[in-house]
């Protein structure tokens, strides 16, 4: 289990630390040593570099330098389809993840329940809730879809929909078991899941690492791709008798998707998920892709008063991972999964997805007929080389990320923060 290779003291410092930047007192020029300091050995997985404190980034000629503007105790820079990590910042520091973890928990239980499946919420599916829980608005004795649900999830990070989800696959505790051996699965070895809703509870921690490992297993699958994506959706209300059910709008929390509060929608952005609890404070995983090249950056707890920092540090990320692709060095690499198979002979090892290329763009074609025709299939390009040969395909000798799917606010629709 992950949780064998943390030490108390590391899990201590992740959970207990209050949020600084949450309180007004917070500034970005409070003295340093009131902010809690990473670990001076943290794990190495994906390469040495990675497991030193500090900022890690090798320029080439012709790089830009990093932004000026990074409060975040922790961040990472790397490109979705190689595994390079571009740039990274205390990146193995085991935190609280927030709702982060929800990605970790859909990458878990996505496959095990068909969209179409009905399920009707008993009032022990939604006992236990944290107080000042997010929700979408389940209701008991009421039927939802698993499609209905992951909307839920995703969309508006409903807690409620994640202990019905919970309930569906016999409880919370199995449920915790079933992430924990899955994050070790993904060598996603920082990681230690204890509510799989994210809600703050002693010893849950991840890492910036770790989310961006997640995040990349996550939109290998075509509902998640799709889900994450998602900007609005309808959300069944409560079914009245003798009345039609009616539904309402939901719109996703992730503001570098939908725009909103100050923040405008970032360009090529394709998901992934936000988060944000008292001892987490602000974290959030993005995917975003710019002229072939797809990225992911992890953000995780910014101390600086600007607001909305989470996104806005995520943003001149990206800017900068886009900017300094192939003038930079990597500091190390995205593990592929324990269980991909490798072909030797080849650098980092060639994997054998359990589905051809056929399978893969077939499942985007659906994902992208179900946005309504606001879905945008990003083709994963810039040199890859896809090999057809008995049903398998090998992406750069590399573990692939297949064609993403993204729903983007339409011109003619406005936030309605």
């Amino acid at each position: 289990m992950p949780a064998s290779n943390k030490t108390a003291w590391a899990v201590t410092a992740a959970v207990l630390f209050p949020l600084l930047a949450a309180s007004p007192a917070a500034h970005a020029d409070s003295k340093e040593d009131k902010q809690p300091k990473p670990p001076a050995v943290m794990s190495t997985v994906g390469g040495t570099l990675l497991g030193r404190p500090g900022t890690q980034v090798q320029l080439g000629p012709g790089a830009p330098v990093l932004p000026k503007e990074l409060s975040a105790r922790s961040w990472i820079v790397a490109d979705a389809e190689s595994g390079a990590v571009l740039a990274a910042h205390n990146s193995h520091w085991r935190l609280a993840p927030a709702s982060t973890l929800k990605m970790l928990f859909a990458d878990t239980l996505l496959p095990k329940f068909p969209r179409t499946a009905l399920h009707t919420v008993a009032p022990t599916d939604l006992t236990g809730l944290g107080a000042g829980s997010s929700l979408v608005g389940i209701k008991e004795k009421q039927t939802y879809s698993v499609h209905d649900l992951w909307l839920g999830v995703f969309l508006r990070s409903g807690n409620d929909a994640v202990r019905v989800l919970s309930a569906m696959n016999n409880g919370i505790p199995q449920t915790v078991r079933d992430m924990n051996e899955h994050a070790a699965e993904l060598q996603a070895l920082d990681t230690h899941v204890v509510s799989p809703d994210g809600y703050d509870a002693p010893g849950q921690v991840s890492s910036a690492y770790d989310l961006t490992l997640i995040a990349r297993s996550g939109m290998q699958k075509a509902d998640f791709r799709e889900y994450s994506a998602t900007a609005r959706a309808k959300f069944p209300g409560e079914l009245k008798p003798g009345k039609k059910r009616e539904t309402f709008e939901i719109q996703n929390t992730n503001r570098l998707l939908t725009g909103g509060f100050g923040i405008a929608p970032y360009q090529g952005i394709a998901g992934v998920k936000n988060g944000n609890t008292t001892h987490a404070g602000s974290t959030f995983t993005g995917v975003a892709e710019r002229n072939g090249k797809v990225l992911l950056v992890t953000v995780m707890n910014p101390s600086s008063k600007e607001q909305h920092a989470v996104y806005k540090e995520t943003a001149r990320l990206l800017d900068w991972g886009f900017a300094a692709s192939g003038k930079v060095k990597p500091v190390g690499e995205l593990v592929p999964p324990k269980s991909v198979r490798t072909s030797p002979g080849t650098e980092n090892g060639a994997p054998t997805p359990g589905k051809d290329a056929a399978g893969t763009v077939l499942e985007s074609a659906v994902a992208e007929e179900r946005s309504g025709g606001a879905g945008i299939a990003l083709a994963v390009a810039g040199g890859v080389l896809v090999l057809l040969a008995g049903g398998v395909f090998l992406v750069n000798h590399r573990w692939p990320l297949p064609e993403l799917v993204r729903r983007r606010q339409r011109p003619d629709e406005e936030s309605d923060d």
